[in-house]
This record gives structure tokens, C-alpha cells and sequence, in this order.
């Protein structure tokens, strides 16, 4: 259980991993109510199951991109800590069930090795954000919605605003008219457009708001018909530099 520490070279993350160990401590102990303990790990990718004493991990892929890299890690992840087996998600992420609670630190180390996160996966928070399986190589698409979808997961990842919410936000970034990531049933939904002005073209998205299923349904509003790329999130030109 103390491997992990010194591997680990994003501090940050190994805060987050060595958090959770403490308040899984904690909670064995008694030290901290069962409530606020599943907010913390559900925040932490970490779900309870119905199966006594076992957990589900679910890990969060912005826009379902994944490299061979990382699919051989949660491959070796899943043999080693769970049953080798591995559920694919409609928002795009992967989960692991059958998790002994004790393990989910390490786990979520082993992980990291290949940039691999679990953070917000789970709980009032905002959950991975998805895009179209085509996003990049469809031949009707504007351009590429791919950098946006990644940009805004990494503007909301720990972030401070988006930490306790009072219900969980889902986003998607669908990359034409056929809104194949289905922005209408989405708390905001954006679908990429091109304006041209005065012989110039501008990116931007059309902007769908406050859509949902449940036992409430209700079709998403279009709040902008045209949002400019560049009022998306707070410097989201920085967001695009590693892309």
C-alpha cells in the first residue's frame, strides 16, 4: 500500500490518492460518518455494490480517447485487483467492479502511471464529458471537437466550483448537425458551428441547455444559436497548447 508514493510524480494526484487512504482509515475506525464518507469517494471514482464489501471503479476517459498504453494498464489493473473483466459505459468510460475497498489507493496508482483518472467519475460533480465517436475524422464535421471536449475537462477537473454540487452535470460536444453525442438530453450540450462574417469563419458551437432523462425528461433549450470558440471556458487558448 506504500508503493505508490514515491511513483507518483504529479503531486496533486498523490494528494488525492493519499486523502483517500486516510479517510478509508478513517471510516474503518468510525471516525467519519458513512455519509460524508461516500461523498468523498464517490467524488474519487470509487461506488459502493450491492455485494457486500466490494466496490465498483469507474475511470473517467475525456471523450472516450484512450491509448494502447493506458488500455493495456486498466487491462493489468483489472487481473490483478479485480476480475479481469471491464464494462464500457454510454458516457464513454470505463468500469471495474468487484474492488476490495482497502485496494482502491493503489489501484488508482497503478493507474496514474498512465494518466489514468478517477477523479470526479462519480458523485455531484461533473462527470466525464463525451463527444462524437467521429469527432476528428468525420468528413461532415466543421472541424474537430475534440480539443474543446478535452479543454473543458481539464478547466473542470478539481475544480473548486464544481466539487459539491447539488446534482451531478453531464456535457457532450457532438461534431454536426446529427448531434451524435446527443446534446438535447444534456445539462449543456454543444454542437460545432462555423459563422462566417464579413468574408471571415469563426468557430463556435451552438448551445443547448438543461436537458435530461430520469423520471422527469425534458428536451435541452438552445440558449446561443452561435457561441464563439474562444468565450467556451477562461483561457482556453492555454487549455489547447498540448493538444
Amino acid at each position: 500500500m506504500q508503493s505508490f508514493r514515491t511513483e507518483i510524480e504529479n503531486p496533486i494526484v498523490e494528494k488525492d490518492i493519499l486523502e483517500l487512504e486516510r479517510k478509508i482509515q478513517l471510516f474503518k475506525e468510525g471516525k467519519i460518518d458513512e455519509e460524508r464518507f461516500r461523498s468523498l469517494r464517490l467524488a474519487r471514482g470509487v461506488y459502493g455494490q450491492r455485494q457486500f464489501g466490494v466496490q465498483m471503479i469507474r475511470i473517467k476517459l475525456p471523450y472516450g480517447k484512450v491509448s494502447s498504453e493506458q488500455l493495456h494498464r486498466i487491462s493489468d489493473v483489472s487481473d490483478e485487483y479485480s476480475r479481469g473483466r471491464l464494462h464500457i459505459t454510454t458516457r464513454q468510460d470505463i468500469q471495474i467492479h468487484h474492488v476490495s475497498l482497502d485496494r482502491t489507493p493503489e489501484l488508482w496508482a497503478q493507474l496514474e502511471k498512465d494518466d489514468i483518472t478517477l477523479r470526479e467519475a462519480c458523485g455531484n460533480a461533473v462527470r466525464n464529458i463525451t463527444a462524437s465517436e467521429t469527432a476528428g475524422i468525420d468528413v461532415a464535421e466543421p472541424f474537430d471537437v475534440s480539443p474543446y471536449a478535452d479543454a473543458t475537462f481539464k478547466f473542470f477537473l478539481r475544480n473548486p466550483i464544481c466539487q459539491e454540487m447539488g446534482r451531478k452535470f453531464k456535457m457532450s460536444f457532438s461534431g454536426t448537425d446529427d448531434d451524435t453525442a446527443i446534446s438535447f438530453i444534456h445539462d449543456l450540450g454543444f454542437i460545432a458551428k462555423i459563422k462566417t462574417e464579413n468574408g471571415v469563419a469563426k468557430k463556435g458551437f451552438k448551445v443547448l441547455l438543461g436537458g435530461g432523462l430520469g423520471s422527469q425528461p425534458r428536451h435541452a433549450d438552445v440558449i446561443y444559436e452561435f457561441l464563439e470558440e474562444d468565450i467556451l471556458i477562461p483561457n482556453y487558448r492555454e487549455c489547447f497548447k498540448n493538444f
